[in-house]
């Protein structure tokens, strides 16, 4: 099915991403919206979690519509019976641009008598007009000579979320609310814990769009009405499930919120604001109090965060030489008591944005009804100096220097081999252990591991070095600070290694050569696509034509995904883990593959399953991967896995499935790893291709990975 989802201007390039995240296709944005495909479950999906949308359109079809009797017949040759009841309700909403029919009310009244007159032919009876909360919204938008008739599956605008109360003066509509957080970086900022502070906030709307996407809260989900409810082909069944998964997503989200504080001078804001906050569920994720913004106000004791509002910019809520002081207090906030935190203003008049004194590092042009806003955002550790950004000392210096070397050799390499996403930097220099992973797509995405230092650094100084890193990386690479997502990687044990650091839900479509793939930045310590193991997927994709390939421990699909479109006959991906089976599955669909008779996702212990299918001796593979981790102990396992302790019978079963002159792909990444030849059968090749597999952003690791290729002689 087709869609059409409705933003502010300026909106839709992020909620085009937004949708892929839910899992839309072949989205295509246009004006003022975005144009996407899926199944029925999409659309409901989108109506109930889109932070972004404004209505989710149903298109039905296009009518001739050069004058409002060729409307009105176009218009009643739809079978309106297979959408609506003939004594249900209906109401018409009508837009135009450069259309030839200039009277949308008329154009509505002719669409609405059109439907009208066919169901009362049809039926002897005929549906009645509610405005309000009609069984069916009819959205009709007329351009040039002809109407597209649609069916709005919202109902009443997304923007509302069902938990305003009241509101102060000049509040922002929730859904440009939650694209300017997003622009600002907080989904990022709330997955590493940071804390939000709006000093001016109002009736709350930022605070508790915030607490909403931090607590993993679908903001449909207090709504009492859509659209679609009173439509004939509803599937209640279908909703009733989106709405169980979303309040057990709530429940479980609430337990991370991090921090999120409101100040306001005036008391009737603020009783707003804790009459929202309170209908919309977040009593216990957002502190308020009455503050006025001044340079020496209690702030929140929290090293990071994004300190953000939508202070007055008119004649209209404040007089103009006292607002130049609002904005000089802001700035001087940022620069002398929250060094390390963004930033983000949204106003309406760029000129007293200057008075904040420091230089945004980006800015959004969006729209707050009919005015034209700016979103400036400033990076965190903004510096001293007016209209400076935080400088490098000599260490950062150095770290600068050495990304800009990277960077100048490694891009050559990557637009030579066609390669999208890469390692930059990887400790190069001891004193800064991160690793820097650039991914390209839509548009420069930067994700940066931080090594626990061990305990003989001074934490602070480690601070100190990171906060350089960062800084660097932004400055060199020119990036926008929602766009740079970091994570601390230390040495995990058990399935901690394998857990949920958020839960955003937002995927980022990146290629490695033909294949389309999904990552994450957020949720988990991995991304979803190994980088070191880039050329082992493309051997396995130009050894696949034709053949029948098994994946064990798939992850989220990337090598299946390569094998598929090397021409494999079959595909059979066998991983433990729910997620990364529906991940692995959606990845498979973005590149065309959907048929799971003929690429097939298992949920199953790959240790177990491997036992199991070994003895039963029914399936056989040409080709097979397999990728095991270093060391598990989940709790479906009812025995750990070590892979140097237990790679020989895994190896010997997966053998057991190869056909005569198949091969078996073996590698893993456990830096201290050491195959076992002798425990394995004498008729067995064993090939180690590790060198040739070590892409060149990782040869300065050439211990990333090892790699081997194992046949059967005889």
């Amino acid at each position: 099915m087709k869609f059409f989802a409705t933003a502010p201007e300026g909106v839709s390039p992020l909620l085009a991403e937004e949708l892929r995240s839910l899992g839309a296709e072949r989205i295509q944005t246009a004006g003022l919206g975005v144009n996407f495909s899926g199944e029925l479950a999409l659309a409901y999906r989108a109506c109930l979690w889109s932070r972004l949308a404004s209505r989710i359109l149903l298109p039905l079809t296009d009518v001739p519509a050069p004058d409002p009797e060729t409307l009105y017949a176009g218009v009643r040759e739809i079978r309106w019976e297979r959408h609506l009841r003939s004594d249900g309700t209906l109401a018409v909403d009508c837009t135009a641009s450069d259309a030839a029919i200039g009277h949308t009310r008329y154009a509505a009244l002719k669409v609405k008598d059109a439907v009208v007159d066919r169901m009362r032919e049809q039926f002897g009876e005929r549906p009645s007009v509610d405005t309000e909360r009609p069984d069916l919204r009819i959205n009709v938008h007329l351009r040039g000579d002809k109407a597209r008739i649609s069916l709005d599956l919202a109902g009443t605008p997304l923007h509302q979320r069902g938990y305003r109360t009241s509101g102060a003066a000049a509040p922002l509509k929730e859904n440009l609310a939650a694209a300017i957080l997003t622009f600002a970086g907080w989904p990022a900022i709330a997955a590493q814990g940071g804390t939000l502070l709006d000093p001016m906030c109002g009736s709350g709307t930022l605070l508790i769009e915030a607490g909403l996407m931090a607590a993993d809260i679908a903001p449909g989900l207090l709504r009492p009405y859509f659209g679609f409810f009173g439509w004939k082909r509803h599937d209640k069944a279908l909703w009733e499930g989106l709405l169980e998964e979303a309040g057990a997503r709530r429940a479980a989200g609430l337990e991370r919120v991090p921090p999120i504080v409101g100040y306001d001078r005036d008391p009737r804001a603020l009783e707003a604001a804790a009459r929202n906050v309170t209908a919309a569920g977040l009593d216990e994720a957002i502190t308020l109090a009455r503050r006025t913004l001044a340079a020496d106000m209690t702030l929140p004791q929290a090293a990071s965060g994004l300190l953000i509002s939508n202070p007055p910019y008119g004649e209209r809520l404040g007089a103009g030489e006292d607002l130049r002081q609002t904005y000089a207090l802001f700035g001087e906030l940022l620069r002398t008591r929250l060094p390390g935190w963004h930033a983000a203003l949204f106003t309406g008049n760029p000129e007293l944005a200057a008075a904040v004194g420091l230089r945004p590092q980006r800015q959004t042009t969006l729209f707050n009804g009919p005015i034209e806003c700016r979103l400036l955002a400033y990076p965190a550790a903004a510096g001293v100096e007016a209209g400076a950004t935080a400088e490098l000392d000599e260490g950062g210096q150095a770290f600068a220097n050495r990304l800009r070397k990277n960077l100048r050799h490694l891009s050559r390499w990557a637009r030579r081999e066609g390669v999208d996403c890469y390692r930059l930097y990887d400790q190069d220099i001891p004193d800064y252990a991160v690793a820097v992973d650039l991914y390209q797509g839509a548009q420069l995405w930067v994700h940066v591991q931080e090594y626990a230092p061990p305990r003989s650094v001074d934490p602070l100084r480690a601070g100190e070095r990171l906060e350089q890193a960062l800084i660097a990386i932004r400055d060199v690479l020119e990036l926008p600070p929602e766009r740079l997502f970091l994570k601390v990687r230390q040495r995990q044990k058990g399935s901690a290694q394998y857990g949920k650091l958020a839960e955003t839900g937002r995927f980022y479509e990146v290629r490695e050569w033909n294949c389309r793939l999904l990552v994450n930045f957020t949720d988990y310590l991995d991304t979803g696509l190994f980088l070191d193991h880039r050329l082992i997927r493309r051997q396995l994709q130009q050894q696949a034509a034709g053949k029948r390939f098994l994946n064990l421990f798939c992850y989220t699909g990337a090598a299946t995904v390569h094998a598929a479109l090397g021409g494999a006959a079959h595909t059979t991906s066998v991983d433990m883990s729910s997620t990364y089976l529906d991940w692995a599955d959606r990845n498979l669909r973005l590149n065309g593959f959907a048929d799971r008779k003929a690429h097939e996702l298992i949920r199953a212990n790959c240790v177990e399953w491997l036992q199991q299918e070994a003895q039963r001796g029914r399936r056989r593979y040409d080709l097979i991967f397999l990728d095991p981790p270093t060391f598990s102990s989940s709790k479906r396992m009812e025995a750990t896995f070590d892979v140097q302790r237990d790679h020989p019978a895994l190896i010997r079963d997966a053998l057991a499935l190869l056909t005569p002159g198949g091969v078996l792909v073996f590698s893993n990444n456990f830096r201290k790893f050491r195959l076992d030849t002798e425990a394995l059968d004498p008729s067995v090749k064993v090939e180690e291709i590790t060198r040739a597999t070590i892409p060149e952003d990782f040869r300065r690791r050439p211990d990333i990975h090892h790699c081997w290729r194992i046949t059967v002689v005889g």
